[in-house]
């Protein structure tokens, strides 16, 4: 008699308190996340409607308190109906994390390049991008330096970093057709 009964009492008040927390935690990394990418996530209408309550508040307990009443609506729907968008949060993260190495990656090439007289990281960077502008990655460089001892605005070296980021894109996908997006970026920064 004693095995039905402790199949009935459901999972423990510890379980249920690090679910409700985990479902609180989601809910704040949805609120945080920019509009548009939430909206191309599978959630409830109910859920959809109370993140953009939440969003409008400004007053950090009314936020608080807001927020976990959309824990507790998400909840009453189910940890099912959230799976697609917990993986679709975990795929993401990864892929920022990925995005942000890149980017200091090529902040610190950028900066070797203008600090250390840049020759050598040049040379690398030549060797592996053969096809590039080597006149115009000279002329950015020479002229970032100039901006940085007269503090001047930092446009050639921001220059710098599109065309590190350009390149590295062509490399990472050659046939995605990255020629006419480096065409479209350059009138802009003449």
């Amino acid at each position: 008699m004693s095995d039905p009964n402790e199949s009935e009492y459901g999972p423990s008040r510890s379980q249920q308190r690090r679910d409700a927390l985990a479902m609180l935690t989601l809910a704040g990394q949805l609120v945080d996340l920019p509009p548009t990418r939430t909206a191309r996530l599978k959630l409830p209408d109910d859920v959809r409607d109370e993140i953009v309550q939440v969003r409008r508040i400004t007053s950090h307990i009314a936020r608080k308190r807001q927020l976990q009443f959309l824990a507790k609506l998400m909840r009453r729907h189910g940890e099912d109906a959230f799976a697609e968008v917990r993986a679709a949060l975990g795929e993401n993260r990864e892929k920022q994390r990925q995005e942000t190495a890149a980017m200091h990656r090529l902040e610190s090439m950028r900066d070797r390049l203008i600090d250390d007289g840049g020759d050598e990281t040049l040379t690398r960077l030549i060797d592996e991008y053969p096809d590039m502008d080597r006149q115009r990655i000279r002329n950015l460089v020479r002229q970032a330096r100039l901006e940085r001892d007269k503090a001047r605005p930092p446009k050639a070296y921001r220059e710098i970093f599109q065309l590190l980021k350009e390149l590295q894109a062509t490399r990472a996908e050659p046939n995605a057709g990255n020629e006419d997006d480096g065409d479209q970026d350059e009138p802009n920064q003449d």
